[in-house]
């Protein structure tokens, strides 16, 4: 077994049978104390400081800003593959706030919740990781939207092209520039009335949102307007507060 693996399941035995901490807040208890899991929602329109042209509308469950910060980095970074759970029930929440935010289906022709179109990690990430953490959280969003009645699939059709740097340290505009051309979409045929979400963990400078939106606006969708969103757990917040979007009926609480 890879030692990645191995040091993962650690791990993940190892907060089973410890005392767990808060990953936002560090207060002992929870995987998420209650404070942490209403930061997660939240939903609001996800917003980059310089809006890049083509940027899908997009809501993120929280702020990725106070506690929600570490419970992602913790979730991402840390080998914290347990906050799956919560985190992928926040992006849940996000991605049934921005399809109500749609005007209804044509009649005879209904739109589902998805397909939810994971945005790939890059190889390097993968195997440094030992484990790919969006695809982690899409199938959690998809078990919680199953639950609640929701029907959801996960479209694996995006794949990456040649190589990225870290984006780490990186500017808006460079951001871009690094993932310019990066994302290629596979031929795939929708069903009438389908609303892709592209889906991620976090939003910052919005550059890999708007370059996965560009690579699904290249497939041939039978001359079908589809619809191109996103949906993320956590932005970063702008300077100027914007108003939160209402959750929508019987949302999802993100449980611990």
């Amino acid at each position: 077994m890879p030692v990645a693996l191995c040091t993962l399941g650690a791990r993940v035995l190892a907060d089973l049978v410890l005392p767990q901490d808060c990953a936002g807040c560090a207060v002992p208890g929870a995987l998420l104390c209650p404070a942490c899991r209403a930061r997660l929602a939240r939903p609001r329109l996800a917003e980059p400081r310089r809006h890049p042209p083509g940027f899908p509308p997009t809501v993120a469950a929280g702020a990725y800003a106070g506690p929600v910060r570490p419970a992602v980095l913790a979730f991402k970074e840390r080998g914290r593959a347990e906050l799956a759970g919560p985190l992928g029930t926040a992006l849940a929440l996000a991605v049934v706030a921005v399809l109500t935010g749609l005007p209804p289906a044509p009649p005879g022709r209904p739109g589902s919740a998805g397909p939810l179109v994971l945005v790939p990690s890059s190889a390097a990430a993968v195997r440094s990781r030992g484990r790919d953490h969006v695809r982690e959280l899409a199938r959690s969003a998809v078990v919680e939207l199953r639950r609640a009645g929701v029907p959801a699939v996960t479209l694996p059709v995006l794949g990456r092209a040649g190589r990225t740097r870290d984006s780490a340290g990186l500017d808006a505009a460079q951001r871009r520039a690094n993932l310019a051309g990066r994302f290629r979409a596979r031929p795939v045929v929708l069903p009438p009335g389908s609303r892709l979400v592209l889906v991620d963990d976090v939003v910052s400078s919005g550059a890999t949102l708007t370059e996965a939106a560009r690579a699904l606006a290249a497939l041939d969708r039978g001359g079908e307007d589809t619809p191109v969103l996103g949906a993320v757990v956590a932005a970063t917040p702008r300077r100027v507060r914007r108003p939160a979007v209402p959750p929508p009926p019987g949302a999802f609480t993100v449980r611990c």
